[in-house]
């Protein structure tokens, strides 16, 4: 059991916890508020389309008054000292920003495939960055991350397209691609 660092006041470290929690609790309240529009007409599963936005919204509002309560009773009590460096890292961000960006814009042009390969390869640089990791730029390294993305990302799409009949942008138009 850790307890919370002496420049820093009991009272005050449970502000941010609270809020977090009215967050969390008016996102649940929302969502159902969202809900109440959607029709409960049952499908041939026995649940209606809005079975899961009420499923969610309630989880939601449960876990929302739960971290207020936390945060108000007296904080959480059990966290450990916060990891990493006191500043945060600025190049690992944008590795990761510049991935989830390029998938968004290049997803339909070079395909669904390519587009999250090309992310998951920039936000596991970014990551190993940040964690100090020797190698990141050896050919070996950039080389596994690109199979690896490729053997995440196909299967995937080919799940969607194939099994699912759900459209993905591919760079063919055989479904395969």
């Amino acid at each position: 059991m850790t307890t919370p660092p002496s420049s820093v006041s009991p009272s005050a470290a449970v502000w941010p916890q609270t809020l977090v929690g009215a967050g969390v609790l008016l996102t649940g309240l929302a969502l159902a508020f969202g809900a109440i529009g959607i029709s409960s007409e049952a499908g041939y599963g026995g649940v209606g389309p809005n079975f899961l936005p009420w499923l969610v919204s309630i989880a939601l509002t449960v876990c929302g008054a739960w971290i207020i309560w936390e945060s108000r009773t007296g904080g959480f009590r059990e966290m450990d000292e916060p990891s990493g460096a006191v500043q945060p890292y600025w190049a690992g961000f944008v590795w990761v920003s510049a991935g989830l960006l390029l998938n968004a814009a290049l997803i339909t042009t070079i395909g669904f495939i390519f587009s999250c390969t090309l992310c998951y390869l920039l936000a596991v640089q970014g990551l190993r960055r940040a964690s100090g990791q020797a190698g990141v730029n050896s050919p070996r390294t950039w080389f596994i991350d690109i199979v690896t993305g490729l053997l995440i990302s196909a299967p995937v799409f080919w799940m969607f397209t194939q099994f699912l009949a759900i459209n993905l942008p591919g760079l063919t138009g055989t479904g395969w691609l």
